[in-house]
């Protein structure tokens, strides 16, 4: 078997860490000795021991002269479990392939030093390209400070995501609501604005699914959401974040407060509306390091106006409303050659319902 068979074997590993291990990065380790696979592991959950620890402890035999996969760097400092690196280097396998180096300024190749210095025998880039874009998530949340942006919408055939009287409810399938679902338990918190609070009065749970809540957002410059929302009620032990300006109503504000719910305040845009990019910024400090974005069609065009999602989700059911609500609106483009351009990653069917997966060309982007 070759380095980038065993790799793929890691990296399938990594991606049961999905949804569990944020902010920190999904990772899997093989250790592989006589031809044959002798121990392997994953980091399952925040907080807990890391890929390399969890192959090592699960290993048969003497791990002394194996080869050892890991899909990133391994760490060398202490955070919430001592440095994996120590306990590989006591393990004194004979060589470590590393899909990627860790981007974060705390290791960023001192793992691999660690290595070198031991006289480990070590070989760096094996599938590099399906390492980093497994933690695409965590590469730029620890590079930029922002979180990932997804943003994520339904459409019919036609490019609406309601008709003309804005009814909206179903326009995909259960099978595609599903994956939607699965969606949000996959990033830390999911945010809409509030005219879709008030048209939809959505949970914004992952009651379809298992899976973790992520954490709800509201965007609401004057805080009008009814009290009665779904939205705001507590679940997992924690409220919603609506996310305002000064143009909040205090009273409102007062009343949010003493039901727990708090209003964080961040700077207006040219029309008085939240700032996107500077609620983006104020929810990384919060260790939020993936926001899905519903919409609507409001958020959505902002988000793409501002150049702020790095990637695009789009649901197409095969229906047609004809006059109704665009799913996106004015850009301010004028030019096919000006306009945005997307990737696609991965093109799925869910029941009758196509979901597009891509990522906005980073040229592209502010």
């Amino acid at each position: 078997m070759t380095d980038t068979f065993y790799m793929k074997r890691a990296l399938k590993l990594a991606r049961r860490g999905e949804g569990r291990v944020s902010p920190n990065p999904m990772v899997g380790a093989v250790i592989v000795k006589d031809g044959r696979i002798i121990g392997e592991g994953y980091h399952e959950r925040y907080g807990e021991d890391h890929a390399e620890v969890n192959a090592i402890r699960k290993a048969v035999g003497t791990i002394e002269g194996a080869t050892f996969y890991i899909t990133l760097e391994p760490c060398c400092h202490f955070g919430k479990t001592p440095p994996c690196v120590e306990s590989l280097i006591a393990c004194r396998p004979a060589r470590v392939v590393i899909g990627t180096t860790d981007p974060n300024p705390l290791v960023a190749g001192r793992g691999i030093e660690a290595l070198h210095r031991e006289g480990i025998a070590t070989v760096v880039g094996i599938l590099e390209r399906d390492c980093r874009e497994l933690n695409e998530v965590f590469f730029k949340f620890i590079q930029t400070g922002m979180p990932f942006v997804t943003l994520k919408f339904a459409q019919t055939l036609d490019g609406r995501i309601a008709t003309a009287t804005g009814h909206s409810q179903w326009i995909s399938g259960l099978s595609a609501r599903r994956y939607a679902h699965r969606l949000r338990a996959c990033h830390d918190a999911v945010l809409v604005g509030v005219g879709t609070v008030s048209a939809d009065d959505p949970e914004l749970t992952v009651r379809h699914v298992k899976g973790r809540n992520p954490l709800p957002i509201v965007l609401d410059s004057k805080l009008s959401i009814s009290l009665s929302a779904k939205v705001l009620r507590k679940r997992n032990g924690r409220h919603p974040l609506l996310v305002t300006t000064e143009r909040a109503d205090p009273e409102k504000r007062t009343l949010l407060a003493k039901a727990g719910i708090e209003a964080l305040v961040v700077a207006g845009d040219s029309r008085a509306r939240v700032d996107l990019k500077a609620a983006l910024a104020e929810l990384g400090k919060r260790n939020l390091s993936s926001i899905l974005i519903e919409g609507g069609a409001t958020v959505a065009t902002s988000v793409l106006q501002s150049g702020l999602a790095d990637r695009l989700i789009v649901i197409i059911a095969p229906k047609i409303v004809g006059r109704g609500i665009e799913s996106v609106g004015d850009l301010g483009i004028r030019r096919m050659d000006h306009a945005l351009a997307v990737s696609w990653r991965k093109i799925t069917r869910r029941g009758g319902d196509l979901i597009l997966d891509g990522r906005i060309t980073p040229e592209d982007k502010e």
